[in-house]
């Protein structure tokens, strides 16, 4: 048992954590409606105009469909890359394989103006023009990262002897997959596509480096930011992003923490295992 000492420091240790934190962003929420252009304390007049000036705003328009076009492009493109990198690693053994593993995980370890210099260097060389597709590719390598850990954690712990039953009951490959493993990852694949989502939407860095002339949310804010008759905008923009990514972010963690289980008739909870073993009952069921 923990003394009251202990739990006392506990808690007030959780509690500076979380207004260190949170305190900067709600500073940033009640900017967002202050009247005046300058930010000072306390605020003596709220308003939501530069609400209504934001969204009226060309420039604001353009870098949301921009980022919700490269994020989701990047997405797609870590989900397919970063499935395939977890399932060659987790399935077959050769020369090379932990190495393998650190190169995927390299692109998010090293410092972003690290990877966004050597993405630029790299796609100047072979003559590409900056811009939206230039963005995603750059986004791509290191939500490749994110799809890539959750995918191989969840491989990582769903039985391979599921897929050898499958295999026995006449399933070939692709209803083996289609009908066992992919229902074992699938939460960690939607958790995975989610968190790539909201990292690329609002990755700055790499963004900085190659898009050119086009213009994101993250860019946005960032250029706007040192003006200061913009940085009312710029502040209802952030508390914008800010509510947005949590939704996705929220799914993610409350799949992640699920782990993948499902709820059945009968009201018991069933696990991925579980899932996967009657998949396979009933594929022999229907004589696969």
């Amino acid at each position: 048992m923990e003394s009251k000492t202990a739990r006392f420091f506990i808690k007030s240790g959780s509690l500076i954590a979380l207004l260190f934190l949170y305190v900067p962003l709600g500073l940033v929420f009640l900017y967002s409606f202050n009247a005046s252009i300058g930010q000072k304390w306390p605020i003596t007049e709220f308003t939501t105009k530069f609400w209504s000036q934001a969204w009226q705003s060309p420039d604001v328009r353009e870098a949301l469909v921009n980022s919700t076009m490269i994020a989701t492009a990047a997405t797609l493109l870590a989900l397919l890359l970063g499935s395939l990198a977890a399932f060659a690693v987790h399935r077959f053994r050769f020369f090379g394989r932990n190495a393998v593993s650190l190169l995927l995980v390299m692109p998010i370890a090293l410092p972003g103006i690290v990877t966004a210099i050597a993405l630029s260097a790299s796609l100047d060389t072979f003559g590409f023009t900056f811009g939206l597709f230039t963005i995603m590719i750059g986004h791509a390598t290191f939500c490749i990262v994110v799809v890539y850990n959750n995918v191989i954690a969840r491989l990582r712990r769903t039985p391979g002897s599921l897929v050898e039953a499958s295999m026995d009951l006449g399933a070939n490959g692709w209803q083996t997959f289609r009908m066992v493993t992919f229902p074992a990852i699938r939460s960690a694949v939607v958790a995975g596509g989610l968190l790539a989502f909201a990292l690329s939407f609002d990755e700055i860095i790499v963004t900085n480096f190659l898009s050119g002339t086009e213009l994101t949310i993250p860019k946005f804010i960032f250029n706007n930011l040192r003006q200061p008759r913009n940085r009312p905008i710029v502040n209802v923009v952030a508390v914008g992003v800010t509510v947005a990514m949590l939704i996705p972010v929220y799914i993610a963690q409350r799949i992640a923490s699920g782990g993948g289980e499902v709820a059945t008739g009968s009201g018991r909870r069933e696990g991925p295992a579980d899932t996967v073993a009657a998949a396979a009952a009933a594929q022999a069921g229907q004589g696969v």
